[in-house]
């Protein structure tokens, strides 16, 4: 389908006004005027540095005083948003009873079946369970327009974050969850990383195309850059549409932008965790994630994570975690197959194969005072004292990149929403034939 509105380049930073008119531009070729109830998904403060809070408040801005205005961030399994969050994310002027809460476990209604046939066929036979495709109700009371808002970034599951998936993820059940989570973990992370086309993402895009193609979604998709410079995120491209276009055009744009292709692998990385947003390893492990194939052979990942406090964000799912441990694909499998609990909750799994070095590389948590080093090293980690570590590797004089610390050279990210670090591996063992200037 054709793209509704759009601006990118590697160079270019979109500002505000640019921004505005390239909304407009997609409200009025969607006939906006004649709307009179609209549904916002943004995504929520995890992805903060993706500019959906700023859009979702100029779409509330420019549409509220003709429009019935619901919003219902993406959290998939991630906690309801708090007040403070949801300030933080769109700002002051959004009215707090226009925030609508999404609940994975209880929301949803399922509205088809995606065969085992497809699933094995897509998974080159790994996997071959159906899968109930499953979404919040909410998107069936009668919208005039759905907008679906994000970033498209490299992402460990379905290769790009957003899109479908902002959809059958983010206000999605656990059925569709667990399962397609468990696809892109059993296909292997090195595999899917980065592309725009994987198990997971024909998943998606073949339920929302089947199930969900009377519902008036269109997408604005970012995609988003540090400026080397300020230290500060920059906007490179807009994308708006009703199909893949506008997706496909955008995953392009990300794989120049978003992707860091090192020359060597790096044998020390130091991940700082924004304590604003990290509170588990649910999500601080893309710590671990999106440095994976950038360590070397039995290479140090430490990770500083002040606010650290639980496992998952949701009471099963953390549970889960404790018990089984971040371990590696096989011993995980063999859980999978041992036990129900963990077959149930095959999202749960495959976090516990992401979050794993494979054995490969040493992975370190350094928490605040809300987890133990008991906590810590039961999960499969090893454990370092917070204050030690900082002391150690001021963050306040590191730059993101390489630096040298007491004569020891070490790879630096200060967040890692805005820096990808990736390349190709091969049984997850650096090899030096890769091409440097292609991921793909």
């Amino acid at each position: 389908m054709t793209i509704l509105a759009a601006q990118s380049g590697v160079n270019v930073k979109i500002s505000d006004t640019e921004l505005l008119a390239l909304i407009q531009q997609t409200l009025d070729k969607l006939g906006a005027q004649k709307f009179k109830k609209i549904l916002l998904i943004p995504p929520d403060l995890t992805r903060g540095n993706s500019y959906a809070g700023p859009i979702t408040a100029m779409l509330y801005k420019k549409l509220c005083s003709q429009c019935h205005i619901d919003i219902i961030p993406a959290l998939g399994t991630h906690a309801p948003m708090t007040e403070h969050e949801l300030r933080v994310m769109f700002g002051p002027d959004i009215p707090l009873n226009v925030f609508k809460v999404h609940n994975w476990r209880e929301d949803v209604v399922e509205v088809g079946t995606v065969s085992g046939r497809l699933i094995s066929e897509w998974s080159d036979g790994r996997l071959d369970y159906d899968v109930k495709v499953q979404v919040n109700k909410i998107l069936f009371e009668d919208y005039d327009a759905i907008f679906s808002v994000g970033q498209v970034v490299p992402h460990e599951v379905v290769g790009m974050a957003n899109y479908t998936k902002n959809i059958l993820v983010g206000v999605g059940g656990s059925d569709i969850i667990n399962k397609s989570h468990f696809i892109g973990a059993s296909c292997n992370m090195e595999k899917i990383m980065g592309r725009a086309d994987t198990p997971v993402r024909r998943l998606f895009n073949y339920g929302v195309k089947e199930f969900l193609g009377d519902l008036p979604i269109t997408y604005m998709l970012t995609v988003m850059a540090r400026n080397n410079d300020s230290g500060k995120m920059e906007m490179r491209g807009f994308f708006a549409g009703q199909g893949e276009d506008a997706y496909l055009e955008a995953v392009k744009l990300s794989q120049q932008t978003n992707l860091v292709l090192m020359d060597e692998p790096a044998d020390k990385v130091v991940v700082f965790l924004d304590p604003e947003e990290f509170k588990s390893t649910w999500l601080g492990n893309k710590a671990v994630y999106r440095t994976r194939m950038m360590i070397a052979d039995d290479g140090d990942l430490i990770i500083l994570a002040p606010a650290l406090k639980e496992f998952g964000e949701d009471k099963t799912n953390d549970a889960v975690i404790r018990k089984y441990g971040y371990k590696g694909t096989p011993t995980t499998l063999k859980a999978v197959r041992e036990n129900a609990d963990l077959r149930e909750n095959l999202g749960a799994a495959a976090h516990l194969i992401h979050g794993s070095s494979e054995g490969r590389f040493k992975i370190t948590y350094c928490p605040g005072p809300n987890m133990s080093r008991a906590e810590i090293e039961n999960a499969g980690f090893a454990y370092a004292d917070y204050e030690e570590t900082m002391r150690k590797y001021n963050v306040a004089n590191l730059k993101d990149g390489y630096n040298m610390v007491n004569g020891e050279k070490i790879f630096y990210i200060s967040t890692i929403f805005s820096v990808q670090t990736s390349n190709k591996l091969k049984k997850f063992k650096w090899t030096q034939t890769r091409n440097k200037k292609t991921f793909i």
